[in-house]
Parts: C-alpha cells; sequence; structure tokens
C-alpha cells in the first residue's frame, strides 16, 4: 500500500459494524472483541476512537475511502489506556499503525494523560516490535489475561519525556 494516503477521523455510529468486522480479522477468537465489547469500549465515558480512511485505487476514481484500521483509547486522569489498535492485513507496513498511535498518544497527552499503557498478546511478536519500536516498555506479564487463556505483555510509554523529545 505504498503512496497511499490516511486521513483520520472520528468515530460515527454508522462505523461500528466495519470496526467489529476488522477487529474479527486482525484477532483470533478469545482475543477479538464480540460486537458488544466493542460497543462498549467506544462508549466508554473518556475514551474516543479514531478511525482510518484510505482512497484505495478502484475507490478513489468513485470517491468513496474506505476504512483500513482503527485505534480505541481512554483517557483515565493521568494514564491513558490504548484499548485496541487494529490495522487490516492489507493496509500493514504503510505507516498506518504509527500514525493512529501517535495520534492517540497527542490526544491523550492533551487530555492530561502522563503516560499510556496497553495489552498485547505473549505470542504476537510483530505487535511487540511494533509497540519496541514506538518506545513502549514490559511492565509486566499477566498469566492467563485473554479468554483463550494467553499470557499478556503489559507495556507502558512515559508521554512526557516524549513531549519534550519533540
Amino acid at each position: 500500500m505504498g503512496g497511499v494516503n490516511f486521513s483520520l477521523r472520528d468515530f460515527r455510529r454508522q462505523d461500528l459494524e466495519t470496526l467489529w468486522r476488522i477487529d474479527q480479522a486482525c484477532f483470533a477468537p478469545g482475543i477479538a472483541y464480540s460486537r458488544r465489547e466493542l460497543a462498549g469500549f467506544i462508549r466508554l465515558w473518556r475514551s474516543f476512537t479514531l478511525v482510518a480512511e484510505t482512497m484505495a485505487n478502484g475507490a478513489q476514481a468513485a470517491g468513496s475511502p474506505e476504512i483500513a484500521g482503527f485505534l480505541i483509547a481512554e483517557a483515565r486522569t493521568t494514564t491513558g489506556h490504548i484499548i485496541t489498535i487494529d490495522v487490516l492485513p492489507a493496509a500493514r507496513r504503510a505507516g498506518l499503525g504509527s500514525q493512529l498511535l501517535e495520534a492517540a498518544e497527542n490526544r491523550l497527552l492533551t487530555a492530561g494523560c502522563h503516560m499510556v499503557y496497553l495489552e498485547t498478546a505473549a505470542d504476537n511478536l510483530a505487535a511487540q516490535a511494533f509497540y519496541q519500536r514506538q518506545g513502549y516498555a514490559h511492565l509486566k506479564t499477566v498469566p492467563g489475561y485473554y479468554s483463550n487463556g494467553m499470557d499478556a505483555l503489559i507495556l507502558a510509554k512515559d508521554l512526557l519525556s516524549r513531549a519534550q523529545a519533540s
């Protein structure tokens, strides 16, 4: 997907079904969310959902953007939580995940969050490498965190040092 432009926008109600299908495509059973869970996270009081759209080759002529990924985050006083970040396989390795994460971190920083954390499956080596490149560090492992019995790694990033570095 080199050369494809992505745009980020806030969630719209009509996006829910598409976001749920993307989540199902991105994660294994036991890690992927049910529709109800996903809708619940989107509706959390201090959460926000960023939706990434791309103009695919065929869609450019028709003028209709396609959703390629999304991120749900929550601002909890001084700590932010990345609930999920989902990018369709066809849109990976084009910078979309980094763009979503950076936009979420900026929004969390603006909301007064000093740090952000997230969970990732212990067997998801690609995600672990991605988060490490983004400046996240391993805090701890939670055995049996996911409903399929998989352990989770809790990763965190200091947003204040990130802001001072830029």
